[in-house]
């Protein structure tokens, strides 16, 4: 099957936006991401997906510790800067842990890598969750390659 053909079909999963964070000699990094998901409640544990022409990929693994940032509607720009289009406006970072995250995220979650899993062309990394923040705000989402907010939050029935 064409890659652009699945990758559309993907594209149809609405997802929330993350960007992940980690700190190495000091230095905060980060990459906007998706590949994210909860794992289980007991433990806590959470999966990232990180490709492996991703920076951010040496930055986990030398680290062993990543942060997950779920961003709020209003964070679009930061979104676009870790994915490779920075802005003007300088980034504003929070500790977490001893984790660099984004101030007005709508949750921050620290992790420690617990398993490493290489599956194609990403690596997987297991985070057992240290500690969390939550915002109530709404979420930023991303669907058939494009942002998106919510206007109602209506539960269906």
């Amino acid at each position: 099957m064409d890659d652009r053909l699945f990758r559309d079909a993907m594209g149809k999963f609405a997802t929330g936006v993350t960007v992940l964070t980690t700190e190495n000699d000091g230095e905060p990094h980060g990459m906007t991401a998706n590949g994210f998901m909860s794992v289980s409640l007991d433990p806590k544990l959470v999966v990232i997906s990180i490709g492996h022409k991703a920076k951010f990929l040496e930055k986990v693994s030398t680290s062993k510790k990543f942060a997950v940032n779920i961003l709020s509607e209003d964070q679009e720009l930061l979104s676009r800067h870790f994915s490779g289009r920075p802005g003007d406006e300088p980034v504003l970072f929070d500790t977490l842990q001893g984790l660099p995250v984004l101030e007005g995220a709508l949750a921050q979650i620290a992790c420690e890598v617990v398993s490493v899993h290489v599956e194609g062309d990403h690596t997987l990394f297991i985070g057992k969750v240290l500690d969390l923040k939550l915002e109530d705000k709404s979420p930023l989402l991303f669907f058939a390659g494009q942002y998106r907010r919510l206007h109602q939050l209506e539960a269906i029935k």
